[in-house]
């Protein structure tokens, strides 16, 4: 079985240079993704030069080593099984070798004794290959240049057959999935299990993921109030996400830091040091498994982080968003409408055609029902969408979910404490695989498929709840009803991404498809008067950005009144506030950001007009640049000049420096401005406004100093090229 994979390997495990030094953010070597196979043929080992996995075969297989090679550290203390499944009540490893004398490091020479545990499922070959797609993306709009769907790497597939003599599990076979990328010190995960025998058997749980973990520290004793921290060489997340902006709170179903008791040498006398890594469903799945059927897990997605440094496990986190859901760089501009009045929407249609916005949306409060199946509303809704098309604009709108209380009762999801409903993320919510939630995902695919649609706000998308009623034939009950309601959702957006839907969705779906979750801020601040939202504006997005693209997050102008404030805190009539308007326009383009433009019309004068395509034209004219990373300077605080800068050392221009000026005076200050990540190493062209280019000198450490002047409340910046 080995030799003939060798000979399909021939391409992925031919001998490699020596790992290079460059920077891997800094993309100037492709580190291929391969497989190698050791002399002896008892040896695999993932590696693209920035990370490796290695897998022991023996008596079973198990993961080894699991190595950071950019920081020459390695990641893992002891040996555990690749996946851990519960079948009809029965818990069973699969693969992993036992016997480690020591759980704090894994000793070449230990190696040889180890053995296979004779109850663990039993490595019985493996099949490589190439990345494949996790789900369709229809591309009908603008995105990065070098997004790359699927990602290029290497796959390789373990299988797995039950232990000896495990006669009730005759036709049971389990593969484990990996996926390393070019380019990227990540992997993905997942498994699956085929049932090829004669019964229905229950998968009551499985872990998809076991890792002992090198800890973060030496806490001798737990203290009340302190907790003792996860290690934080691995970034972690799966696609079982939701009911969060964040990543942290997103994956809390699913990705779980655990103390070790086995670990008895480590340093903390009541063993409690959150060491090792545990990926699995927080409930259930509880699915049966017909004869013929295959389960498939969620997928698992490891991050290896080479520095403490926020900004650079930042660049590094968001490369890992563009390569692994790389819908996220789609970045068009949108107007929310909040009406249906065809003439209204007609006007709106047009005004975003002669401006440059690329897209308007039908918003909360507009009056759109894509549950309304009538001929009308479907008539209505497709001839305005055709009008949009002609003027080259895409077309979409609003529909809540979550939060909504549906009658009867029995709809809703049941509190498993109190046995009614209530108590849920936001008060009540849908049951996803109730009568009425099958008809909602029904009546929204059917007004898509004929309406032609291209743009989808999900308000209030499904965030973990759990349901303890029984809805046949999709739930069983408790215990699977996250399960089949986390299909449910994700289904839904698969149908969307593979239409070329654009989904904004305020919840961390990235992974399942959908392309942008809010960038972080406070609803009720768009009620402040006008100044501070300026304000608040580039300080949500300074926060939001550390680990989201500026195309991952939405802001919010409200064009007209939001929450309140009166006309205090509203744009319109927009001619006279004008200059407010440019700076919205200003700060959020200005670093890459589109926002909900929330109002009837984008100008009311020749005035504005103009001006909002002036900066749209500034925008597009810079997009690339725009839309790349942010490096963070001085975050807002209104006290004197807040920047940030755009890095892409694949673009001519490689950086763009934007400044504001929230003062009422005129501001000049000298920067010091970091270049390392925009990939220049001596000179730099820096190209302001006015057209006035100069050349600098870079020190030692890649940074210049940057003279600057910035009128009262205003904004300066400047492109960043590669000197002469």
């Amino acid at each position: 079985m080995l030799t003939a994979a060798l000979a399909l390997l021939a391409c992925l495990s031919a001998p490699q240079d020596p790992a290079p030094s460059d920077d891997w953010l800094l993309r100037e070597q492709p580190f291929p993704a391969r497989l190698e196979i050791g002399a002896d043929e008892r040896e695999l080992r993932l590696t693209n030069d920035l990370v490796s996995r290695v897998f022991r075969i023996d008596e079973n297989l198990a993961c080894v080593a699991f190595d950071d090679l950019a920081s020459d550290r390695g990641l893992l203390r002891a040996i555990r099984p690749e996946a851990r499944l519960v079948l009809d009540g029965e818990s069973y490893d699969v693969g992993g070798l036992v016997g480690q004398p020591n759980q704090a490091w894994i000793a070449e020479e230990w190696l040889a004794g180890l053995d296979a545990d004779p109850g663990a499922f039993r490595f019985s070959g493996y099949t490589v290959g190439r990345p494949a797609e996790r789900l369709a993306w229809k591309r009908v709009r603008r995105h990065a240049p070098d997004a790359v769907w699927p990602p290029a790497g290497v796959a390789l597939a373990l299988t797995f057959a039950p232990p000896e003599g495990a006669t009730t599990l005759d036709g049971v076979s389990v593969t484990v999935h990996y996926e390393l990328y070019d380019g990227l010190p990540a992997l993905q995960k997942w498994i699956t299990v085929e049932n090829d025998g004669e019964r229905v058997l229950e998968l009551d749980r499985f872990a998809s993921e076991i890792l002992a973990v090198v800890e973060w520290g030496n806490s001798v004793e737990v203290r009340e109030g302190v907790p003792l921290r996860q290690p934080d060489t691995l970034h972690v997340e799966t696609d079982y996400a939701f009911g969060s902006f964040v990543h942290e709170s997103a994956n809390r179903f699913a990705v779980h830091w655990r103390p070790d008791p086995t670990f008895t040498t480590q340093v903390n006398y009541l063993l409690q040091n959150p060491c090792l890594l545990v990926v699995e469903p927080t409930r259930g799945p509880d699915v049966l498994l017909e004869p013929g059927s295959t389960f498939e897990s969620f997928r698992t997605f490891e991050l290896v982080q080479d520095s403490s440094d926020r900004e650079r496990r930042g660049l590094a986190l968001r490369r890992f968003y563009r390569t692994l859901a790389p819908w996220v760089t789609e970045n068009p501009l949108v107007l929310h409408v909040v009406s249906t009045d065809p003439e209204v929407v007609r006007a709106a249609i047009d005004q975003a055609a002669e401006c440059g916005f690329e897209m308007v949306s039908l918003s909360f409060g507009s009056g759109l029902s894509m549950e309304d199946e009538s001929a009308e509303n479907l008539a209505k809704f497709r001839d305005l969408n055709a009008y949009a098309n002609e003027r080259g604009v895409h077309l979409g709108g609003y529909s809540l979910l979550a939060s909504r209380r549906i009658q009867p009762d029995g709809d809703n999801c049941i509190n498993a404490e109190t046995g009614e409903p209530g108590g849920q993320t936001f008060g009540f919510a849908p049951a996803l695989a109730s009568n009425w939630g099958q008809e909602y995902f029904r009546r929204l695919e059917r007004f898509y498929a004929e309406t032609g649609f291209l743009q989808f706000t999900h308000d209030g998308s499904y965030p973990g709840d759990f349901d303890a009623a029984a809805r046949p034939p999709l739930q069983r009950g408790l215990d699977d009803s996250q399960w089949v309601q986390r299909g449910i959702i994700t289904d839904f957006y698969r149908f969307l991404r593979a239409r070329g839907v654009y989904l904004r969705v305020p919840d961390y779906y990235y992974l399942s498809g959908s392309n942008e979750c809010g960038m972080g801020y406070r609803e009720v601040n768009w009620s402040l008067p006008r100044a501070q939202q300026v304000v608040h504006t580039r300080q949500n997005i300074f926060d939001g950005t550390w680990e989201k693209t500026p195309s991952m997050g939405w802001m919010f102008v409200p064009l007209t009144q939001y929450h309140g404030g009166g006309a205090a805190a509203t744009i319109e009539p927009l001619d006279e506030h004008l200059a407010h308007y440019e700076r919205m326009l200003a700060s959020n383009l200005g670093l890459g950001v589109q926002a909900v433009y929330r109002g009837r019309r984008l100008y009311d004068t020749p005035r504005v007009r103009d001006a909002v395509k002036r900066w749209v034209d500034w925008y597009k004219a810079h997009r690339d640049i725009l839309e790349s990373d942010l490096v963070h300077g001085r975050r807002a605080d209104g006290r004197d000049l807040d920047w940030m800068l755009h890095v892409n050392p694949a673009l001519e221009t490689r950086g763009m420096l934007v400044v504001y000026n929230p003062l009422d005076r005129e501001r000049t200050r000298t920067l010091d401005v970091d270049l390392y990540y925009t990939g220049l190493r001596d000179t730099a062209r820096l190209t302001g406004a006015d057209g006035t280019a100069r050349e600098v000198t870079l020190d030692r450490d890649y940074r210049i100093a940057v003279e600057v002047t910035v009128p009262a409340r205003g904004m300066a910046w400047f492109t960043i090229e590669p000197g002469s």
